[in-house]
């Protein structure tokens, strides 16, 4: 079986719902897409504070180092999800951030 068809083959038992909105492959690759080019779509310096952690649709789960960042990303959502369509072609509609317990 070609990796192709089993990627979309397991994004398709993780999420089931998500075949009769999207295909899988299309989940796939906005997925791959988040998480294989984060930095390369928000920079090196909220990178470095900022983790995605879910892709849930086109919500996108993200995790902070402090605070201050959580704060600094509601103003930054836009250019984010901008940057995330533009770089790892994912369409997010929601930005949910959590601040990491340390």
């Amino acid at each position: 079986m070609p990796f192709g068809e089993s990627l979309d083959s397991l994004v398709r038992s993780l999420r089931p719902e998500a075949s009769s909105s999207q295909p899988a492959s299309q989940t796939a690759a906005q997925m791959g897409g988040v998480f294989g080019r984060w930095a390369e779509a928000v920079g090196d310096a909220v990178a470095e504070h900022v983790t995605p952690i879910k892709l849930d649709g086109t919500k996108l789960i993200v995790e902070v180092d402090d605070p201050a960042w959580a704060t600094q990303l509601r103003f930054l959502e836009a250019t984010l999800k901008q940057r995330l369509a533009e770089v790892a072609g994912a369409t997010i509609e929601s930005v949910d951030v959590r601040v990491k317990r340390r």
